[in-house]
């Protein structure tokens, strides 16, 4: 691709986690920001005033009837201590709401069911939550510095709304598997209200021996006052652990919140309010405790045992690199299991190669594309604040693959053929929720095209919602491009056949409430967690400089001749008089063909979806015809550009507020219109399903 570079120093480099805490740019915060969200605040205060002049029915009967309570509570069993992890850590936190809470929670669980994997077991005595009295006790703030310190001791947790940087400075946290200690560099955390909230949970310390206050004084003369700092000292015991949160603002979430409907993403939501502890030393600092009423991640006991299992088996109970394999319905918290699974692995290698074959709920990409990326960095927030560029990845160009399942496994075999087989790193497979019919016979060839050794199916009341994929299954199952081998009654008596492919078969039940159904509230919904994942992507077009917010129609665009590249529409028939008016203010992948592009001196236009290479995502913001030029924006980097000779329109739109929401519009606002019916005869577009028969067709072979 031939490009003229405009304002390319202004182009957003992805962040890496890694840099030390000194040298991480982050901006000052003003004092208008010291404060929790006005818009937040008076909601909850408005909330607790309600509630304070007008108790709900259900609390009133949850006191009055103390006897049902008890009975209710004898139909679960008591929970046990969960076992050691396999990572030398304790299973995550297992929280548990108060009696006089138990409906308010309920409530809230209800509305935020979404892929959220909680325990079915009570247990007695939860562990200690940091709240009210007890936060104001372990937490102190430097106000000069915009900084707070929390002294945690074995087992207590924090959980909360918002984001934040964390530094241990002491000891050692867990955060959603992933083990941070004393001497790492600062992770960033992210608990929107898209997800559940994330827990910061203390761990035991390795080091018994060590004198802690003495320690600990020193460490803490650096953050805080003397005062403060006396206070702390006080509480520091041998099962201590000292954390630093700071506040956190880049151009993602800069970005993200110069949009109305993404103002208050990292607020608690409404469900919440009541539970959201405002008057804290964390109060300015992006952090929003949250009470017990409302729970963090949790795990059924198949949960942990599929992870213990798995992880043993990728520390080395295993010949060659585990290859883990995780299918199940939508809603039932796969990539949740994914991310909890990664985290822990982090801890004990440098990497963990993942194959996304989910298009519509995609961890590292915008939705529509299908990669092949090792993850060296812990997941400590949802798919759209970890948006990265993977090693190898394929523009499908649509949220699901039904139109043309040979395109999509072909996809994947593409993506699997360019990872070395020499590698020793556990590999992920992540898969669609469509487990029925032809999505259930995709599940088939996937096990059968690569090497399985786990696949963790998961499932919901005490059902899987398909067959079973064990091994024994594969044996008779059809798949889309593979069959069961013939047998003979020769075979079958010599055993002469080949035995069935071996792998581990591992069932995990989803126990949260509102499993199986998406969630209701704002920004849980599947299409809105897609456009929060683009708009994580185009947020990469800001500078990382603090400033003010660079609407998309403020930036210079690249200028590329419709003689460099081809232009091609994948998710629907186009006729190619109409080429570009689909593909104008769209978002396009950035590709590269194996073969030359050539030019008659016109644009080149594709008749054929060609599985090839994408480098990243750009939007088509103008074509000038006369002069032959595309008019693109993106942030990929313009040596990689050069390589870009195939731009393809997919099935992917831009969010609304990007072409609606950005500040800077006079007059009409372009490619936007009101006066458009869907109901007239070919309004829509038209749906080809590509390698499907009808069944009247299947007897015609």
């Amino acid at each position: 691709m031939k490009v003229k570079p405009a304002q390319v120093k202004g182009h957003a480099k992805s962040q890496k986690w890694k840099d030390v805490r000194g040298k991480r740019s982050r901006p000052p915060i003003s004092s208008s920001e010291l404060n929790s969200s006005p818009v937040m605040a008076r909601m909850a205060k408005e909330h607790q005033a309600s509630v304070k002049k007008q108790p709900t029915v259900k609390r009133l009967k949850s006191k009055a009837k103390p006897v049902s309570d008890s009975k209710k509570n004898t139909h679960q069993p008591a929970f046990k201590k969960s076992p050691t992890q396999a990572n030398g850590s304790s299973a995550f936190t297992m929280d548990n709401g108060s009696n006089d809470s138990v409906d308010w929670k309920e409530y809230s669980q209800s509305i935020n069911g979404n892929c959220l994997e909680t325990s079915g077991d009570k247990q007695d005595v939860s562990p200690s939550r940091l709240e009210g009295e007890a936060l104001h006790n372990c937490a102190e703030r430097d106000d000069r510095q915009n900084h707070a310190v929390l002294v945690m001791e074995k087992d207590q947790t924090l959980c909360f709304r918002g984001k934040c940087f964390l530094t241990c400075l002491y000891g050692r946290v867990e955060v959603m598997g992933f083990t941070i200690e004393e001497g790492q560099q600062s992770y960033p955390l992210f608990s929107p209200a898209s997800h559940c909230p994330l827990t910061i949970r203390a761990q035991e310390s390795c080091d018994h021996s060590r004198d802690d206050r003495s320690e600990a004084a020193p460490i803490l003369r650096k953050y805080l006052s003397a005062a403060s700092r006396k206070k702390l000292l006080k509480r520091i015991t041998s099962n201590s652990s000292i954390i630093l949160l700071e506040p956190m603002e880049t151009p993602l979430t800069r970005f993200l919140s110069s949009f109305t409907d993404c103002s208050e993403l990292f607020s608690p939501p409404v469900s919440e309010l009541m539970s959201a502890v405002l008057d804290t030393p964390l109060n300015g600092l992006g952090v929003i405790p949250l009470a017990r009423a409302v729970d963090g991640l949790k795990m059924s006991n198949t949960y942990r045992e599929a992870l213990n299992v798995v992880v043993s088996a990728c520390r080395g109970d295993m010949d060659g690199c585990a290859v883990i394999l995780v299918c199940g319905t939508k809603n039932v918290g796969k990539s949740t299991f994914i991310r909890s699974l990664i985290n822990i692995l982090l801890n004990h290698t440098t990497g963990v190669d993942y194959l996304e074959g989910d298009l519509g709920q995609t961890e590292f990409t915008p939705a529509g594309c299908l990669s092949l990326s090792t993850v060296r960095e812990p997941l400590l927030g949802p798919p759209f604040t970890h948006q990265c560029t993977p090693e190898h990845m394929i523009y499908y160009g649509h949220s699901s693959c039904e139109a043309d399942l040979e395109r999509y496994l072909e996809s994947l075999k593409s993506l699997w053929r360019r990872r070395s087989p020499s590698r020793e790193t556990p590999v992920i497979i992540n898969t669609m929720g469509w487990v029925k019919g032809f999505g259930f016979q995709v599940l088939v060839d996937m096990i059968r095209f690569f090497p399985v050794s786990h696949v963790v199916q998961l499932g919901h009341s005490g059902i899987t919602q398909c067959p079973a994929l064990t091994p024994e299954f594969l044996r008779t199952a059809h798949g889309c491009q593979t069959h069961p081998p013939a047998q003979t009654a020769l075979d079958e008596l010599t055993e002469s056949h080949s035995p069935p492919r071996s792998y581990t078969h591992l069932i995990v039940q989803s126990e949260f409430q509102g499993v199986g159904r998406q969630g209701t509230a704002k920004h849980q919904r599947t299409n809105e967690q897609r456009e929060l994942s683009l708009l994580a992507y185009l947020s990469q077009l800001q500078s990382p400089d603090p400033g003010p917010i660079r609407p998309l129609h403020s930036l210079t665009p690249y200028q590329v001749p419709h003689t460099a590249v081809s232009l091609g529409v994948i998710h629907c028939e186009v006729v190619p008089n109409h080429m570009f008016y689909a593909a104008n203010a769209s978002l396009v992948g950035l590709c590269c063909l194996g073969e030359k592009v050539t030019s008659r001196g016109g644009p080149v236009l594709l008749s054929q979806a060609p599985i090839c290479p994408c480098v990243g995502f750009g939007v088509l913001r103008g074509i000038d015809m006369a002069r032959g030029l595309y008019f693109l924006l993106t942030p990929v980097d313009p040596a990689v550009l050069r390589k870009v000779n195939c731009l393809l329109l997919g099935a992917i739109s831009l969010p609304s507020c990007i072409l609606t929401s950005q500040p800077g519009f006079e007059g009409e606002m372009p490619y936007v219109t009101t006066d458009y019916s869907f109901d007239l005869t070919g309004a829509g577009k038209l749906r080809v399903f590509k390698g499907l028969m009808r069944p009247s067709q299947m007897g015609m072979q």
